[in-house]
């Protein structure tokens, strides 16, 4: 078996975890998760949750790869065999899932740069995205034919992925993570600079911070930053067991991983100002307040902020070229960083080289995502995406620090192994969090979204997901997330290449 890659550098690994971390979510998603949960109070709930979840988790995960030296299938394996296995494959079917439509989204924004610089979305920026550019079908569950606009970027956003992985770990995903990361900070600050030089902007920094202190008080707002945290940070679905198989043996783990806990904050803090500083000129000129206006995901993004790009005074469409090319720019680093885990999956398993591995793996998913692109793919891509993130990657979580720490007793293995090679010592504070907090709040987490989403599974009007037909919510969200686990099983019952397990690059104490 040939040797295992390896990170040309300890920045270049960092950069490339940061780049995993860093994605849409952070830009779309924190700056009103903080606003609806306290605004600057849930920063302590979020802070906390980062300490006693986000980083120990990654602690771990960083130590399983850099122990194991594989894939996240093959770390498990050579853990505790076929018992653990499994879970590795789980996390990479998730990945897989989430991979075929994240590459959408991607399109979709590299669409918008273009569209940018002569506002071509018009006043009705909601009809133009639903209609023009994606053709919306009219019920949920109707494909309907490919839409042209979606498919010409969606190619290139997989020609892209596809040449950066088939140029390997060290030439392909650290130089482009050493390009497109500080590239991407840049022109975020130019966004930040920007927006909060606008009229209002004070109003939208003052609703985004202004602490609602009785929030701390209600469970869901810590749950909501547990949630958060636990999505924002790339763990749990086998990225970063996998990034971490590549270190060189000296390698400081706990450091590493307070380095990219802390980087894939700052970068969300800065989101939230450029955010609401722009949310705040909007609610300015419309005469509203920033409640009126403030939203998350597809709608901020595609709709929302449109809307503000036609309202700002001078250099309005440069200004809307940067905001969706930083989304192209996150969603980039954090695809690769997706595609990897089954690329490096389907390579350890099967033995086969890391071309054959892209071209089947990436190749298979760049086929799937075709179906986001037809009329009726944001219907698909929506329930699709609630559903793998909520019952996929937080159950693996749940999960993975369940059977680690409970089940087959590793805590004390890891804990050395991470001490021996790093600066910060992984003591009580960590094993505290792995054993009580994490489980005991993903449990709740997962218990909630249970009891949520079953009970209420055929009263459509007021339980299925955004009210979404049965038959819907049936076959494009619970099947999915039910598809990710019978794969892993699938896979974890087929033989493992007898010269995977025979490599010795791994530490087997």
């Amino acid at each position: 078996m040939e040797q295992r890659s390896q990170w040309g550098t300890r920045a270049g690994f960092i950069l490339a975890a940061v780049g995993s971390a860093v994605g849409l979510g952070n830009i779309w998603r924190f700056p009103y998760v903080a606003y609806e949960n306290g605004g600057g109070a849930f920063f302590i709930p979020y802070l906390f949750a980062l300490l006693t979840a986000g980083i120990p988790i990654l602690i771990l995960e960083f130590t399983i790869g850099h122990k194991y030296r594989g894939s996240a299938p093959l770390s498990f394996f050579r853990m505790k065999g076929k018992a653990a296995e499994w879970l590795g494959w789980w996390g990479i079917f998730v990945s897989f899932v989430i991979s075929t439509y994240y590459a959408v989204i991607i399109a979709w924004a590299m669409k918008y740069t273009i569209y940018s610089f002569n506002t071509a979305w018009g006043d009705d920026t909601g009809g133009f995205l639903f209609g023009s550019v994606l053709n919306l079908a009219d019920n949920p569950g109707e494909v309907g034919g490919l839409v042209p606009g979606v498919l010409i970027p969606l190619i290139l956003v997989w020609a892209i992925a596809i040449i950066i992985l088939l140029a390997g770990v060290k030439r392909g995903i650290e130089l482009a993570n050493r390009i497109f990361i500080p590239l991407l900070v840049v022109v975020f600050l130019l966004i930040v600079i920007r927006a909060v030089t606008l009229d209002g902007a004070l109003l939208g920094l003052d609703a985004f911070f202004k602490p609602d202190l009785s929030k701390l008080a209600d469970s869901t707002v810590w749950v909501a930053a547990y949630g958060h945290i636990f999505f924002s940070l790339s763990i749990a679905f086998a990225i970063m067991i996998t990034y971490s198989s590549y270190l060189p043996k000296k390698s400081d783990i706990t450091n590493n991983a307070f380095i990219t806990g802390f980087a894939n904050s700052g970068f969300e803090l800065l989101a939230g100002i450029g955010v609401f500083a722009a949310l705040g000129f909007m609610a300015t000129q419309a005469g509203e307040s920033v409640a009126d206006v403030a939203t998350a995901g597809v709608g901020l993004a595609f709709v929302v902020f449109p809307q503000i790009i036609n309202e700002m005074p001078g250099m309005n469409g440069f200004f809307g070229a940067l905001f969706f090319l930083s989304l192209v720019l996150a969603g980039i680093t954090s695809l690769i960083s997706i595609c990897e885990t089954y690329i490096a999956g389907l390579s350890d398993k099967f033995n086969i080289s890391r071309t054959k591995s892209v071209i089947f793996g990436v190749g298979l998913a760049a086929l799937v995502s075709l179906l986001f692109a037809t009329r009726g793919g944001l219907y698909f891509l929506d329930t699709a995406d609630y559903f793998i993130n909520q019952f996929g990657v937080a159950a693996i979580g749940l999960i993975e620090v369940f059977l680690i720490v409970w089940v087959f007793r590793k805590l004390d293995v890891f804990q050395v192994h991470a001490n021996e090679i790093s600066d910060i010592r992984a003591g009580t504070w960590w094993r505290i969090c792995l054993k009580y907090i994490t489980p005991l709040v993903l449990g709740y987490m997962m218990f909630d979204l249970l009891r949520i989403n079953i009970m209420k599974l055929h009263d459509t009007d007021n339980g299925n997901y955004e009210g979404y037909p049965d038959a819907f919510i049936m076959s494009s969200g619970w099947m999915v997330a039910l598809f990710a686990i019978v794969m892993a099983i699938i896979f974890t019952a087929l033989k493992w290449n007898k010269k995977t397990l025979e490599s010795t690059d791994y530490d087997n104490r």
